[in-house]
């Protein structure tokens, strides 16, 4: 029987972090370990160095998820092991994993087989404790807003439109609605609010869309927590709260430092959701390691119609970084699916499904090739039971849509595995690219949101009720009209329905909600039935997660 993910990580001989930071020319004095094997690293070390000259930046994307898995961050790891094998100098940059879906459906995310960033245990437990910290200042946010209320409300807040939430790091579906201020009035005053994911918080987006600690403050200050009873806007700055939000999540800002399997340095720092949030490691990681490294690997979360898109259209319109390309990871299982097999028949050779299913993987490569202008390779994690005509059969597809597919065996070879897919990224590195968003700054928002629809979602058109419509015009009307769209949606489908596999067309793109992150700098749009607050499966993995005589965690995938 193969050894677990866990096991794998376990067995590991990790180099200690201060070898790994020197391997970078990080100075001792510019680390902060927690323990032997993880590191903040210093923000002003960090500012000091961006005059150095800029990396390459490789953006891995996928196919849309599906029960099978796809193994996304894997092959970010497997990519950055095999491009140091090939003789040239990378870092990876990945999201932390949240305790909900690891607690969850999900698993752990620190990579799978012989591709990890480890020690795998902390990074997916607690780890240096940034999420801790991201969730403290949104509940603070929180507290200060139902104090300032209780206390005589000179800010005029209205308390029916009060918008700022509480936040959990667990999926609990039980909270998504609330009523708060119960019990007298000793408790405050009574009215309804709700929970989100910290990962779905507008602090997290923040946190890692911020460039330094004074940006922080500034993003911080421009949330806008609620309205007073003529439509005015209320901001943490009005609560003098963004003061004491920042001071509670400095030491979080550095990024964190570890290593993989075969001792690639990884910056693991900030971790929104992709499907209700931008998806992205933060910005000052990724900023920083391309100053550090000849290449940078990085991953925007689920599929390029989510991930990718944001990671365009929001962090790279914010922040002028440009992926030099893009890996796209496809699974022949996963093609199955979206050829209409269903999960306990995916072990089943199918060839004609996989030719149907790969209609999902052309449209994310015409997305990131001609939408984006990014140049891309479609990477085929290999899986033990694929067979070589499934394989073949996915090579052909991709290579009838005039792209180029990669069989990559990291996850049971290391970087040893994907050594033909680092060359090929280091090919696509050198060809020439102009980047291009979904969308101009100066369209209005109901127009932004129409063209991520119609251009990346193959939508006809996009809906929302009578009420949802007039809040968009209102954020129009305040000025919020030059921000960016972030789409919060199902991450299964590029509709709104998770059951339309493949690449469905023509269908419309339902707005249930908007809400304004006027701190992070973009304006969420809710489609669908997708939760800001996740809920537990029948059988989560938490069941399966113990310690055991010996102390040590068993059970984590």
């Amino acid at each position: 029987m193969s050894p677990s993910n866990i096991e794998i990580a376990q067995a590991a001989h990790l180099h200690p972090i201060t070898e790994i930071a020197e391997g970078l020319g990080i100075p001792d004095e510019s680390i902060e370990p927690y323990g032997r094997h993880k590191a903040k690293v210093a923000l002003d070390y960090l500012a000091g160095i961006t005059d150095r000259p800029r990396g390459k930046l490789v953006l891995v994307t996928a196919v849309s998820p599906t029960p099978a898995g796809e193994g996304k961050t894997t092959t970010t790891v497997g990519l950055g092991d095999a491009l140091n094998r090939v003789g040239e100098r990378a870092m990876i940059c990945l999201r932390e994993p949240a305790l909900g879906p690891v607690f969850g459906m999900k698993g752990g995310a620190a990579g799978g087989g012989h591709a990890q960033v480890v020690p795998m245990e902390d990074i997916n437990l607690h780890f240096t404790g940034d999420f801790a910290a991201i969730g403290v200042a949104t509940n603070l946010l929180a507290a200060l807003i139902d104090n300032h209320i209780h206390h005589g409300n000179e800010l005029g807040i209205d308390l029916r439109r009060v918008t700022w939430r509480r936040v959990l790091d667990v999926n609990d579906r039980a909270l998504r609605d609330v009523a708060i201020g119960l019990g007298g009035p000793g408790n405050g005053y009574p009215r309804e609010s709700g929970f989100d994911i910290v990962v779905a918080s507008e602090v997290m987006a923040v946190f890692c869309l911020a460039t330094d600690l004074a940006d922080l403050k500034e993003r911080l200050g421009e949330i806008v927590v609620g309205y007073t009873r003529d439509r005015h806007p209320v901001r943490a700055r009005d609560l003098d709260a963004h003061g004491s939000m920042t001071a509670v999540l400095r030491d979080a800002l550095a990024p964190n430092l570890v290593q993989t399997l075969e001792h690639t340095p990884a910056f693991v720092h900030g971790g929104p959701f992709a499907n209700i949030a931008h998806g992205c490691n933060s910005l000052i990681a990724t900023s920083s390691a391309l100053h550090l490294a000849d290449y940078v690997v990085t991953e925007a979360g689920f599929g390029a119609d989510l991930g990718a898109e944001k990671f365009v259209d929001i962090l790279c319109r914010e922040s002028g970084l440009r992926p030099d390309a893009a890996v796209i990871v496809a699974t022949v299982r996963a093609m199955k699916y979206h050829g209409g097999v269903n999960v306990p028949d995916l072990a089943d050779e199918n060839i004609a499904a996989v030719r149907k299913g790969c209609a999902n993987v052309r449209r994310h490569l015409t997305t990131v090739r001609e939408t984006f202008g990014i140049p891309a390779v479609v990477a085929i994690n290999h899986r033990a039971e694929d067979t070589d005509a499934e394989v073949a059969a996915l090579v052909d597809e991709v290579a009838a849509a005039g792209g180029r597919a990669v069989v990559a065996r990291h996850f049971a070879e290391g970087g040893a595995g994907a050594e033909e897919l680092a060359r090929a990224v280091v090919e696509l590195c050198d060809e020439p690219s102009e980047l291009s968003f979904t969308y101009p700054d100066e369209a209005p928002l109901w127009d932004k949101m129409r063209a991520i629809a119609t251009r990346v979602y193959g939508a006809s058109d996009i809906t929302a009720p009578t009420s949802v419509r007039n809040q968009i015009r209102r954020l129009q009307e305040d000025g919020y009209g030059g921000l960016p769209v972030c789409v919060a949606k199902t991450q299964y489908s590029f509709s709104t329905d998770a059951k339309l596999r493949g690449a469905p067309s023509g269908h419309v793109v339902d707005i249930r909600e908007v809400r304004l992150s006027a701190g992070a700098g973009f304006v969420v749009m809710i489609c669908g039935d997708i939760m800001t607050m996740p809920g537990l499966p029948a059988v989560p993995a938490a069941a399966s997660i113990d310690v055991d005589e010996d102390g040590r965690i068993v059970g984590l995938f």
